[in-house]
């Protein structure tokens, strides 16, 4: 749970109040001395439609996120590794369009999920993945149940199986379709969603999507997650008072938004109490955190046949795109003869499927080497490292030891493109992270560790986000011993 500071919070929610109340004021005059409006979301129509967008979200985007739009959407030139080429841009009408330039600046990558550096170039997979190209080409234009089968497809499916220790697995092109087009074929109408209140959006719209019942239990709250199942069965389907068809509880390996590792083994123990089916989202802790980058079920000594259903993606720690689900040979038979993402999406790219295959054949060492296990020691290192150095420099930062992901807390506005854009002029690319992603007043920047960093790009980061923080004012805890700038280059 994050602590915020009270002058913090209260400063927060009168930049907010602020901003709301001179965008309504403006949206007011408009309405006023403009009869036909913009065409950009504004009260008035000049044709008589309805305004196709509207409400609080569009209010938003236009009186907030266009302010800061250059924070976001930023363009890059090349592969996303320690280092890339960021797009220069301009805007000539107040950030309400953004106009990219020829001019590129080379930045330290520190908002990329790339976490063992596969998608950059790498001595093993990149000739395979060309190979597979000439052989395959981009696409397969076709669907897996009609043209779009290949034999890579299949080996991808028993190797996913072998590698997170489940018998078998189903793949998809997308890995935000894997959670929203699943769900829905795993439950419906009668059964019970138990999600954790930090869930992904993908979740979140795959059980809307369900029809079936939704709960949220207190983030990573194994006690409250009780409470809710027992309230929950005792009570039954609401005004029939029936049993639940089923029950499925979902969370996921590391929070995406937060940095955290999930209380596996005290959630796995409450779900066989009242036996409950377990799905664990792994996107951001597949091939990053354990050992063997077997996830959180091996960092935290659970065995995987305790998870009923276990999801992951493609896009972080394999450096493609796409993802999957494995479980029993009874429900991927089921899921693959009901799931629309499975039946009438295109399937992946051929490329994109051995690229995969070659991340985890070195992550497993059968690529005849030990840089598998390298860049697992590497990522561990980096982010443990990266992690305290923050912390002793005074700045709240969310999550675990082991993660790769680490939030640090702006909470103003008004630090949200502050801190973006001094990093970026500093050469330093970071994601910024506000609502809707996050809740209102808890925004945020969130930086993503790689494997490819090196330790002398870790203390450049540092250099530079520590003399931002003093410049914006984001170092919160002012107890916690401060590391200088001086101390960082003792270290490197």
């Amino acid at each position: 749970m994050v602590k915020v500071p009270l002058v913090t919070a209260v400063t927060t929610v009168f930049s907010y109040g602020l901003i709301f109340a001179f965008g309504h004021l403006r949206d007011f005059f408009r309405f006023v001395f403009s009869a036909a409006g913009d065409g950009d979301g504004s009260p008035a129509s000049s044709k008589g439609y309805a305004p196709i967008c509207g409400g609080p979200e569009d209010f938003y985007a236009r009186r907030f996120i266009r302010r800061i739009q250059d924070c976001f959407w930023r363009p890059i030139a090349s592969k996303p590794d320690a280092w890339f080429d960021v797009v220069e841009r301009y805007s000539n009408d107040n950030n309400k369009t953004l106009i990219r330039t020829t001019k590129t600046s080379k930045c330290l990558n520190l908002g990329s999920y790339n976490y063992l550096g596969f998608a950059a170039a790498d001595e093993y997979c990149t000739p395979r993945v060309l190979e597979s190209l000439k052989k395959y080409s981009a696409s397969t234009c076709s669907v897996r149940v009609d043209g779009g089968n290949t034999k890579l497809h299949v080996e991808l499916e028993e190797l996913v199986a072998r590698f997170v220790g489940k018998p078998a697995a189903i793949i998809f092109g997308m890995g935000y379709v894997t959670n929203s087009a699943i769900i829905p074929a795993l439950i419906e109408k009668g059964g019970l969603i138990i999600s954790d209140s930090l869930n992904h959006n993908s979740i979140v719209n795959g059980a809307r999507g369900s029809g079936a019942s939704v709960q949220v239990f207190q983030h990573n709250n194994p006690a409250h997650l009780e409470e809710v199942l027992r309230k929950q069965i005792a009570g039954g389907q609401p005004r029939r008072n029936r049993p639940w068809k089923k029950i499925i509880v979902i969370v996921e390996g590391i929070y995406s938004m937060e940095g955290e590792l999930c209380k596996l083994p005290e959630i796995i123990a409450v779900c066989k109490k009242y036996k409950a089916y377990l799905y664990l989202d792994e996107a951001h802790s597949i091939g990053a955190v354990g050992k063997t980058g077997r996830g959180v079920c091996e960092l935290l000594g659970v065995e995987p046949a305790n998870v009923d259903i276990m999801m992951g993606t493609f896009t972080k720690s394999f450096g493609s795109c796409g993802g999957y689900i494995a479980a029993s040979k009874e429900i991927i038979d089921h899921l693959k003869h009901i799931c629309p993402a499975h039946i009438y999406a295109t399937s992946m790219s051929p490329p994109a499927v051995q690229l995969v295959i070659s991340a985890i054949k070195v992550i497993l060492g059968e690529d005849g080497s030990n840089r598998g296990a390298k860049k697992l020691f590497q990522i561990r290192e980096n982010s443990n490292f990266f992690r305290s150095q923050l912390q002793k420099m005074g700045f709240q930062v969310l999550g675990d030891n082991d993660s790769p992901v680490m939030p640090i807390m702006l909470y103003n506005p008004a630090k949200i493109p502050a801190f973006s854009r001094e990093c970026l002029r500093q050469h330093v690319a970071v994601v910024t992270v506000a609502f809707p992603a996050t809740p209102l007043l808890l925004a945020r920047a969130r930086i993503c560790i790689s494997a490819s960093h090196s330790r002398e790009d870790l203390i450049k980061g540092l250099e530079v986000i520590s003399k931002v923080g003093d410049l914006v004012g984001i170092k919160y805890l002012k107890h916690e011993k401060t590391t200088s700038v001086e101390e960082l280059k003792k270290i490197q």
